[in-house]
């Protein structure tokens, strides 16, 4: 018995030890310091700041507008991988889509809607929206995007960003805020109509709407709220950490390309940089059989891995052209014209190659 005591005894001391070392453990961890940043901890946080979507004011004296919204930041902000690349990813397109915006008189705060859509990816809906701004395909053909097999314009940047302008612009027209066009786009014109009128308000934050669009406008100014502030919402984070724009130069293209891949070789790039830069285009070739001209991206060298760089280029390119030989770009910006293509093949001929000379005169 006396030896069960002593047991019992040593047990309770050493879990005194052990519960006064986890408490001096974790006071410590409490006040640790990394790059003389507090130790992260989850709060809440205030919103002593403007709130509001392009120049809309969000009315958070309302207690469900301060709910709503509260959500969305509490949702986001804990989400902590999607907010680092939505930051990063931001120095890389917002650079492409301000200007476009600007350009059409359209809030530069509808980039975060872009966020909203697509995080700046070119992903796919479930049913079967595309690109940046998730059209449809019936929608982007009404907007005048190029969708077909070979080349789809949902997943061309700066083209269905001028499309999404449009469909701003139109929908402004028809509501006269800001807020209700990014509802609509998120629900369509006649859906947000019809509960508009059935409602009797002009107002999205006085409107109960299914379950997504009643958060939709919410997660975009949460978006816009904590990329504008991340100090304030716990993300060490600034200008330097966002990726930069892809540099590139612009050929146009005006002919067929049989082979997107001896193509890319012929730019001294590679097939995975040319389909990167120019997600468009969506096949292996591109047969253009109406001639269109198109302008491809070639990216700078600086993404090239030339430790890599095994290949050789093609003695000649095929591309394929209409009777009257119209000029094609190719090989850097500088054009070969159709006296020289004429000199080095018959005209009559069903393609036309391009000589190692010439190709090595244009570089």
């Amino acid at each position: 018995m006396p030896n069960r005591s002593i047991y019992r005894i040593s047990i309770a001391v050493l879990a005194i030890i052990g519960c006064f070392q986890l408490f001096t453990f974790s006071k410590k961890a409490i006040n640790f310091n990394f790059d003389n940043e507090t130790f992260y901890a989850a709060k809440s946080h205030n919103y002593n700041f403007n709130v509001n979507f392009c120049g809309e004011k969000i009315p958070l004296e309302s207690r469900d507008i301060l709910e709503r919204f509260d959500k969305e930041i509490i949702k986001n902000t804990y989400w902590h991988s999607s907010i680092l690349l939505f930051y990063k990813r931001s120095g890389k397109y917002f650079p492409i889509i301000e200007p476009i915006l600007k350009k059409h008189g359209i809030p530069n705060d509808f980039k975060y809607l872009a966020i909203a859509e697509s995080g700046l990816k070119n992903v796919v809906s479930p049913a079967g929206a595309r690109g940046f701004w998730q059209f449809m395909e019936k929608t982007g053909l009404e907007y005048n995007l190029e969708i077909n097999k070979e080349v789809d314009e949902r997943y061309h940047l700066e083209k269905a960003t001028e499309a999404a302008c449009k469909y701003f612009k139109e929908a402004y027209a028809k509501f006269n805020s800001w807020t209700l066009v990014a509802a609509s786009y998120n629900m369509g014109m006649y859906g947000l109509q019809k509960n508009l009128t059935r409602q009797k308000t002009n107002n999205y934050f006085d409107l109960l709407l299914n379950s997504e669009t009643s958060r939709y406008v919410f997660r975009i100014a949460a978006f816009k709220a904590i990329l504008e502030n991340p100090k304030h919402f716990g993300f060490n984070l600034n200008d330097s950490h966002r990726y930069a724009p892809m540099q590139f130069k612009t050929i146009t293209v005006d002919t067929s390309i049989s082979n997107f891949t001896d193509f890319a070789i012929n730019q001294n790039i590679n097939y995975k940089l040319l389909k990167i830069a120019n997600p468009w285009l969506r096949n292996q070739s591109l047969k253009n059989a109406n001639s269109k001209r198109y302008l491809l991206k070639i990216p700078s060298d600086e993404y090239l891995i030339h430790s890599e760089l095994n290949y050789t280029k093609p003695d000649s390119v095929t591309v394929y052209a209409d009777s009257t030989l119209k000029t094609l770009c190719i090989d850097s910006l500088k054009q070969i014209t159709t006296d020289t293509i004429s000199q080095e093949n018959s005209i009559n001929s069903d393609s036309l190659k391009i000589a190692p000379q010439i190709e090595k005169s244009n570089q």
